[in-house]
C-alpha cells in the first residue's frame, strides 16, 4: 500500500463557488491507464466512465490488481491517465497537479507525523496555506469534536490506538474542507471488531460533513455497509455499478455474483417456460424454477444466495412453482448466530446420476429450533423462484 511522508493538502487551491447540484463531484470520461515495461503493455484501467454525485459515499470494490487504486490515484492526480478526462465539479483537472486539486486523500498507513501532537497534525495543512491562528484553533476544534477526540489535542500519535490514529488522519484531511475525500483501504490495518466500528463512524462522519467520499476496498462487507453506490471492478473494468442492494440481489455477471458475498450457481436447459418463469431439472427428482424470459431449450445460469434457501429433512409438501432439490450434507459449520451447511446435490450430472454441484446454505439459529441435520444426512433444499436470479448471458 502506498504511503506518504507528507499529508496531501489542497494548498494554494482557491475555494470555488459550489457547482449546481446536478454537476457530478467527480467524473471520469473514457479514463484509461496503461503501463509500459519494455515491449510489454499492462492495461491497469480500461476506459472507465463514471459519475460520482456531490455528497455521495461511493466505493470502488474489487480484488487486488483490478485497477481500483490506480483509478483513485488518477482522481487525486498522483497518476496521469493514458487517455481520457478527469473532472472535479465540472472542471477538467486531468493535467492539474495533486496539490492544486480540491481533494484530499487518506491512506492505510495514516502518514501522521510522529513528532507532532494531534493538534499540530490536524493543523498542518492549514498552516501551509497561511490560515490565521484563530481560525486554525476553531477549525481544528471542530474536527476534534467531529471525530470524537476532544481533549486529546496534546497527545502524540504513538500513544494512540489504531482507531484513534485513523480518526486523526480523517480530521487532518477534512479540516481543509475538500470537495471530495479519497480513502484508499484506510481500515485495512485494524482488527475486525475495530474495523467494523470504524465503518459506522466513517458513515456518520460523511453524513455530518456532507462531502463526497470515494472509498477503495477489497472487502465486500465494508462496501455494502457504507456505500450509497458501488462500482465493482475486475481486470481494469467496471463490471457493475449500482447501490448495495442491486449489486447483491441482481449481480450482472458470474464474477460479481461470486465476489459479492457467497453465491450458489446452477445451470441447465430450460424444459418449461411460461408466465415469466423457467424451469430446468436437477438430476431425476429436483428442479429449479426462476423468473426469466427464456425459451424451452435455452441454457440458463442462475444464482441463489445461501440465506434464501430453506433446508428440510424431508421432501417439502405443496405444489406451485418453487425450486426443490435433494442432496446430502457434506459439511456443517456452527457460527453462533447461524449455521452454514454445504450440501452436495444428487444426480447433477448430464446423465442424472452421481453427485451434483455443492450448494451453501445459511440457517439462523433461532431459539428452540434444536439441532439441525448432520454430515451425511439426506436433505431437501427449497426456495422461491424470485430468489433464483438468472445471470445475463
Amino acid at each position: 500500500m502506498e504511503s506518504m511522508t507528507e499529508p496531501t493538502t489542497a494548498a494554494g487551491a482557491a475555494e470555488a463557488p459550489s457547482p449546481p447540484p446536478d454537476v457530478p463531484a467527480i467524473a471520469l470520461e473514457g479514463v484509461a491507464k496503461t503501463y509500459r515495461s519494455g515491449r510489454e503493455e499492462v492495461h491497469a484501467v480500461s476506459r472507465i466512465d463514471l459519475e460520482i454525485a456531490q455528497g455521495e459515499f461511493f466505493s470502488l470494490l474489487g480484488p487486488s490488481g483490478c485497477g481500483k487504486t490506480t483509478t483513485m490515484r488518477m482522481i487525486a492526480g498522483f497518476e496521469d491517465p493514458t487517455e481520457g478526462t478527469v473532472r472535479l465539479k465540472g472542471a477538467d483537472v486531468t493535467r492539474t497537479a495533486p496539490d492544486r486539486r480540491d481533494v484530499n486523500m487518506v491512506f492505510q498507513s495514516y502518514a501522521l507525523f510522529p513528532h507532532m501532537t494531534v493538534f499540530d497534525n490536524i493543523a498542518f495543512g492549514l498552516r501551509r496555506k497561511g490560515t490565521p491562528s484563530d481560525e486554525i484553533r476553531r477549525r481544528v476544534g471542530e474536527m476534534l469534536e467531529l471525530v470524537e477526540l476532544s481533549g486529546r489535542e496534546r497527545t502524540k500519535p504513538g500513544r494512540m490506538s489504531g482507531g484513534q490514529q485513523q480518526r486523526v488522519a480523517l480530521a487532518r484531511a477534512l479540516v481543509n474542507r475538500p470537495s471530495a475525500l479519497l480513502l484508499d483501504e484506510p481500515l485495512g490495518a485494524l482488527d475486525l471488531k475495530l474495523r467494523q466500528a470504524m465503518q459506522m463512524e466513517l458513515k456518520r462522519i460523511q453524513r455530518d460533513v456532507g462531502i463526497t467520499f470515494v472509498y477503495v476496498t477489497h472487502d465486500q462487507g465494508e462496501a455494502l455497509t457504507m456505500s450509497d453506490r458501488i462500482a465493482v471492478m475486475n481486470k481494469g473494468s467496471v463490471e457493475q455499478l449500482g447501490d448495495p442492494r442491486q449489486i447483491y440481489e441482481r449481480p450482472a455477471s458470474r464474477f460479481v455474483a461470486g465476489f459479492i458475498g457467497t453465491s450458489n450457481l446452477l445451470s441447465g436447459g430450460v424444459t418449461d417456460a411460461s408466465g415469466g418463469l423457467v424451469t430446468f431439472p436437477v438430476g431425476e427428482s429436483g428442479a429449479v424454477c426462476a423468473t426469466a424470459a427464456a425459451a424451452v431449450g435455452d441454457t440458463v445460469e442462475v444464482t441463489v444466495r445461501p440465506e434464501k434457501i430453506a433446508l428440510h429433512t424431508a421432501r417439502p409438501d405443496g405444489a406451485g412453482a418453487r425450486s426443490r432439490v435433494p442432496g446430502t450434507v457434506r459439511e456443517v459449520v456452527y457460527l453462533g448466530a447461524s449455521t452454514h451447511y454445504t450440501v452436495a446435490l444428487e444426480g447433477g450430472g448430464a446423465d442424472g446420476a452421481g453427485a451434483g454441484p455443492e450448494l451453501t446454505v445459511f440457517t439462523q439459529n433461532a431459539a428452540g429450533t434444536g439441532d439441525g441435520p448432520g454430515r451425511g444426512d439426506r436433505v431437501w433444499l427449497e426456495w422461491s423462484p424470485e430468489h433464483s436470479y438468472v445471470l445475463p448471458a
